[in-house]
């Protein structure tokens, strides 16, 4: 078990590092603890980033995790601003910045992700945002308040958040994406194609099944995109969300099993016991699922990290949690639990009104749900993750029949929400 003469390390001051430190306090861990980050921000939450605090409907303060003085009153040593740059394992130390030496007991690496960069002619123009980072928000909404028109390069959760925010803006929005409809890939054609509607309905034009050949701009300022079918289209801004890799060099270079990511167990744990992985970074094992996920998703980093403290301390815990993950854009919110492996499933059962926006979808396989999104719906998480959980065949008229209780038929599961 650790002691008070033990330091733990922490390297990466987000969502998943933050919660850490405050599970290890909590915890009664009453050693050392150094949460070092490389922004100059004290930690934060990311998702108002593409949400509230993009639009301006949120305040700067509320994205913190604690207040100023929680790390200080807590006896949590916050480095801000400070590099990590190398994990020394023979020694048990990291180096900050290529020179102190800051010795560990067990060190715990969330270092998140970075957004992939395109790369095509242009790309290094200016005017043409990434986001990810508080101060990349900031320009980005100066971005939108300037500009008349917008392209989103990228039709994934953060590019579609990102359209939301810019046609709040006032902008003309357009869209690009590779596949036939946006988040195809992830949410299948049946729900995929309300997204596409949800857009088109807010006057964002949507140009699908196609890329983006180069960036056009003139005076180092890009102007536009031209399309791979030689198309060009006039902006103001450009936006790229094309998805983000994780930040694995530490690990890499420190001679860890990395895989998409750093290989974890169930219990965050590293194939070195004395260093964890979580949040962004991490490819955990999911007891529930029987395979490893690396998930991008604000709930991973909020449960990882509490999970990974109380095995670093010496309590033997499992991360079993169902993945989670939400959006907002426009009056539309949704909340999704489960897991589909592209193409796994064999049929989606609706419940409520689509048309209206208000609705859960289920995606089945062989009678049994393999996730929702519950759309506009709310009180409905547990039973869906308890029918998620449960393994257990459903009746798909009694899921698509909202007179049927949810949590009825979560309660008839074994192992059910009661």
């Amino acid at each position: 078990m650790a002691t008070a003469e033990q330091t733990f390390v922490i390297v990466g001051a987000g969502l998943a590092g933050a919660k850490a430190a405050e599970a290890l306090r909590t915890g009664g861990f009453d050693g050392r603890i150094v949460l070092i980050g490389d922004e100059t921000d004290r930690p934060y939450d990311r998702p108002p980033l593409s949400k509230a605090y993009l639009q301006g409907t949120t305040e700067r303060e509320k994205i913190y995790l604690h207040p100023a003085g929680w790390y200080t009153d807590h006896d949590i040593e916050l480095r801000v601003g400070t590099p990590v740059t190398a994990l020394d394992r023979t020694e048990h130390e990291v180096v900050i910045d290529g020179v102190e030496r800051l010795g560990y007991d067990k060190v715990l690496l969330t270092t998140g992700s970075s957004p992939r960069r395109l790369q095509v002619p242009g790309a290094d123009l200016g005017g043409v945002h990434y986001l990810r980072r508080v101060t990349d928000c900031e320009t980005m909404k100066a971005a939108f308040a300037a500009a008349d028109r917008v392209v989103i390069v990228g039709a994934g959760w953060i590019g579609l958040e990102t359209a939301a925010a810019a046609r709040a803006a006032g902008c003309a929005v357009t869209v690009v994406g590779r596949s036939k409809l946006p988040l195809l890939a992830v949410l299948g054609a049946e729900v995929a194609e309300t997204y596409a509607a949800l857009h088109r309905d807010h006057g964002v034009e949507l140009r699908l099944n196609s890329g983006v050949r180069e960036i056009v701009g003139e005076d180092n300022r890009a102007t536009g995109i031209r399309l791979t079918d030689g198309t060009v289209v006039e902006a103001d801004a450009i936006v790229v969300g094309v998805g983000i890799v994780p930040n694995t060099a530490l690990a890499e270079t420190a001679g860890l099993a990395v895989d998409n990511g750093i290989v974890v167990d169930e219990h965050l744990a590293t194939t070195d016991p004395d260093v964890f992985a979580a949040g962004d970074v991490a490819n955990t094992f999911y007891p529930l699922l029987g395979t490893h996920l690396r998930l991008e998703h604000w709930s991973a980093a909020l449960n990882q990290g509490p999970v990974a403290a109380e095995n670093m301390i010496g309590r033997v815990t499992a991360y079993d949690q169902v993945p989670y993950f939400f959006s907002d854009q426009y009056d539309s919110g949704m909340e999704y639990s489960g897991y589909v492996p592209h193409g796994s499933y064999d049929s989606v059962v609706f419940r409520g009104d689509v048309a209206a926006g208000e609705f859960i979808a289920f995606w089945m396989r062989d009678g049994r749900v393999l996730a929702g999104m519950n759309v506009n719906t709310w009180g409905v998480t547990d039973a869906i993750e308890a029918l998620v959980r449960s393994g257990e065949r459903v009746d798909p008229a009694k899921l698509a029949d909202p007179d049927v209780l949810l949590r009825y038929l979560a309660d008839r599961v074994p192992g059910g929400a009661r």
